[in-house]
């Protein structure tokens, strides 16, 4: 098979591998991330695809087999070992915070408490890991809604805090 028809075989791939990625990762961003892994992968090591048959298996291997390794590298980093007699897993502890980020979460943290409930509750619960999805279930609200008191609850946040604002831009 020559590069060409390696590439347009590929990248006529694109779409279904996107939806086993979606299908993977249930994250529109984290399934984009991971096509292009395997996108990556794929170009990287075509000189090791030798049956023009398995092409489709290839790919989708190489994207599930991405999907393992990566979900079981970030379960790794955000778990310490305990050796006590029960040996249980815990969760990694972050280390000592500096004190000019503990007074910046502080000062931070006044201005969400301070915006009104409407955009508050729904920028928290996005903020400790909610989907827009399972936000709108819980509040039962649709989820443009949702997506748009996130929107505005980050504009309220941007104007009250411009000091911060270089940062994050």
């Amino acid at each position: 098979m020559t590069t060409t028809e390696f590439n347009t075989r590929l990248l006529g791939m694109e779409s279904k591998l996107k939806y086993f990625a979606y299908s993977l990762t249930s994250d529109r961003e984290e399934a984009k991330d991971l096509l292009q892994e395997t996108m990556l992968k794929a170009l990287s090591n075509k000189n090791k695809f030798t049956d023009p048959r398995n092409f489709n298996s290839w790919a989708y291997t190489i994207m599930k087999n991405t999907f393992i390794n990566n979900y079981r590298r970030n379960t790794k980093s955000n778990t310490i070992f305990n050796k006590t007699d029960n040996h249980e897993n815990l969760p990694h502890k972050q280390e000592a915070i500096s004190p000019e980020s503990e007074h910046a979460h502080k000062e931070l943290q006044k201005k969400v408490d301070s915006l009104p409930e409407e955009f508050r509750v729904s920028f928290q619960m996005f903020t400790e890991g909610f989907k827009y999805k399972e936000i709108a279930e819980k509040l039962d609200i649709p989820i443009g809604t949702v997506k748009s008191k996130i929107f505005f609850a980050r504009q309220k946040l941007m104007n009250s805090l411009p000091e911060y604002r270089e940062e994050y831009i």
